[in-house]
């Protein structure tokens, strides 16, 4: 089994010649077939480049040919590539969310999850993207009720669809859910970070 590489060696983006953990960036390999390709959990065989991990950085490793000069050899990599990594880091998020359902740590609807926010159950609030701004305005006014007495209040992420939640959780028309603290909790809020942090 391939060995992952290690996160506290640092790495040298290819595109901003800057230094930084291997957490940071992304680390992409050549296949068979001479495509470059984006290894995310940083295990697939081979010598690796690094690129930092931001949509425009990878995007201009793609338009300046970086990938051809990083590999000292001609390499194919798609144009397409910025949005595929996006597509895979989605992935990545909603198999998270999916996973804390499985967990039993997911709370959906509105009333139920307000009444999370309020008694300190959630460490993650989540607003569907195309929800209506009612919805978000009164879970934010329950955040603040929240922090105005100087408790903890959740975490509050917009970033998936509500069409994406329904797959994720196995509902229909979600909106809004909260996840209660633990590990799955914790993964999930780590993805949707990397996520946020690619699109910049």
């Amino acid at each position: 089994m391939a060995k992952a590489v290690d996160d506290m060696n640092p790495r040298t983006c290819i595109v901003t010649r800057e230094a930084g953990d291997a957490a940071e960036l992304i680390r992409f390999v050549v296949a068979p077939d001479g495509s470059v390709v984006a290894d995310l959990k940083r295990k697939l065989p081979g010598r690796g480049v690094w690129v930092s991990s931001r949509r425009n950085i990878v995007d201009e490793a793609v338009r300046k040919r970086l990938f051809s000069r990083g590999f000292k050899q001609e390499v194919r990599a798609a144009e397409t590539l910025g949005a595929d990594i996006d597509a895979l880091l989605m992935a990545e998020a909603l198999g998270a969310l999916s996973l804390a359902r499985k967990a039993g740590l997911v709370i959906a609807g509105f009333a139920k999850v307000e009444s999370a926010v309020r008694s300190r159950k959630a460490a993650l609030l989540l607003d569907a993207t195309d929800g209506a701004d009612d919805g978000v305005r009164k879970l934010s006014q329950a955040v603040h009720a929240v922090r105005s007495q100087g408790l903890p209040a959740p975490a509050t992420k917009s970033i998936f669809t509500s069409l994406q939640m329904d797959l994720a959780l196995g509902g229909h028309n979600v909106v809004h859910a909260a996840v209660i603290a633990g590990g799955a909790c914790r993964n999930l809020i780590q993805r949707i970070e990397r996520l946020e942090r690619y699109r910049g």
